[in-house]
């Protein structure tokens, strides 16, 4: 798929459901499979700097080609965890060690700050290069999504052929975006006209 192709497909398709609170989760869909084909939202050095500049994440300057592999690696182990959270399953010890090493990337320092309002625990500033600060910061938001409320509500979409990843917003939501919901339902409509004809 070309870039122009890729930047239509995510236009298209949107962001699914709990990708603008989970930064763990935009990075789990920036590939995925649609019936019309593969989508990747991180094909090269220049799109992956630019994903992780809009999200707040980003290194100055360009990537290096290991450092998207880097990436790309973290998005392979997050999507097989959730995958297997989804499943009720264990993931692979690659998987878990790959999310942990990025885990440990970069550990915040805490300190104690004071503001208007009293005392509060902070991060500071990360120790290691700005791309490691933002593995960290992204398998930190992955493991906050996996051990807090919302780790029940984190579901596949039932869109047969797409394999992207949601928050469910309310029980019976199935799908992880409108355009899936609607191919679906098309897909029944076809098959229940089909039905009646034969």
């Amino acid at each position: 798929m070309n870039v122009n192709a890729a930047e239509r497909s995510t236009t298209a398709q949107g962001p699914a459901p709990g990708e603008t609170e989970h930064h763990s989760l935009a990075l789990v869909n920036t590939e995925y499979e649609l019936p019309s084909g593969p989508h990747d939202g991180l094909p090269d050095v220049a799109a992956a700097g630019r994903w992780l500049r809009e999200r707040g994440l980003a290194p100055v300057g360009t990537l290096s080609q290991t450092e998207l592999r880097r990436l790309r690696l973290l998005r392979e182990a997050t999507r097989e965890i959730f995958s297997a959270h989804i499943e009720g399953e264990r993931p692979t010890k690659p998987a878990l060690e790959c999310f942990n090493d990025a885990l440990a990337a970069a550990p915040g320092v805490r300190e104690l700050t004071w503001s208007a309002k009293g005392p509060r625990v902070a991060v500071g500033d990360r120790p290691g290069t700005r791309l490691e600060a933002a593995l960290t910061q992204l398998a930190e938001d992955g493991a906050a999504l996996l051990t807090g409320p919302s780790a029940t509500k984190l579901s596949t979409c039932g869109a047969t052929g797409c394999t992207r990843l949601f928050i469910r917003s309310h029980a019976a939501r199935r799908w992880c975006s409108d355009r899936c919901g609607n191919r679906v339902r098309a897909a029944r409509h076809y098959a229940e006209r089909d039905r009646a004809v034969h």
